[in-house]
């Protein structure tokens, strides 16, 4: 049985893969930041594992592999979907706001990234998927770090698949679109409304549209796949 780290997968994006790869049969461990008691009901619903750690600090990610390894002695996919957003105007985004988007978005994905590497090298195999976004692809107005964090994770993605190719890990990035989960709520209802009927398919995605590509990725499908950006996003971005 596989053993699958998904971050950010208490809610939205990362509840759904932690699903779709349990189903999948994977051994599902649901990192977690700050929502515990979701994390916690989740995991006993998958019969998996909750682990806290904030993905901006390396120690902490360090901390939380090492876990995953003395518990299962291998780890096979790591899927980083732990982001947070910020919205509004460039001159008003304080240091701590900017530091924080950059921080989980960007750097938590690389630290995490960094950690697991030494376990999928050394068994000669390994699934990494990222997660940026549209706005990482063609850029977000009053989204500005999120943006750059998000195009930074398509740069790192890139790279790294190119590093790790040899030693039989792969590592591809799902960019959604504008997907119906608790963080896009604050753009609010009519703004949601206005974002589906601009998308092609005329509806906002799912998280679970989004874990079904992660799923792909994972599976046999992906074995012959590194270092692409896969887009379900409905047509918005093209």
């Amino acid at each position: 049985m596989k053993v699958a780290l998904i971050t950010g997968a208490s809610r939205g994006i990362g509840a759904a893969v932690a699903r779709r790869l349990r189903a999948d049969g994977c051994e599902v461990v649901l990192n977690y930041a700050r929502s515990r008691a979701q994390a916690e009901d989740l995991a006993a619903q998958l019969g998996g594992t909750a682990l806290q750690a904030d993905v901006s600090d390396p120690a902490q990610v360090k901390r939380m592999v090492d876990t995953v390894l003395e518990k299962f002695c291998q780890l096979d996919i790591l899927v980083c979907c732990a982001g947070v957003a910020w919205q509004g105007l460039t001159q008003d985004m304080g240091r701590e706001e900017y530091r924080r988007v950059m921080g989980v978005d960007l750097d938590g994905t690389f630290y995490c990234c960094q950690a697991v590497l030494p376990q999928m090298i050394r068994q000669r195999s390994g699934r990494i998927v990222t997660v940026s976004s549209m706005w990482g692809q063609v850029g977000g107005s009053c989204e500005t770090a999120y943006s750059a964090a998000k195009a930074g994770i398509i740069g790192l993605t890139k790279a790294l698949a190119k590093e790790v190719a040899p030693s039989g890990v792969t590592v591809n990035c799902v960019a959604p679109g504008v997907i119906d989960t608790e963080m896009n709520q604050s753009l609010g209802s009519q703004t949601l409304s206005d974002l589906a009927e601009e998308t092609p398919l005329g509806r906002l995605g799912t998280a679970e549209d989004v874990a079904a590509w992660v799923s792909c990725l994972c599976s046999p499908a992906g074995d012959f796949l590194t270092g692409q950006v896969i887009a379900p996003n409905g047509g918005l971005v093209i």
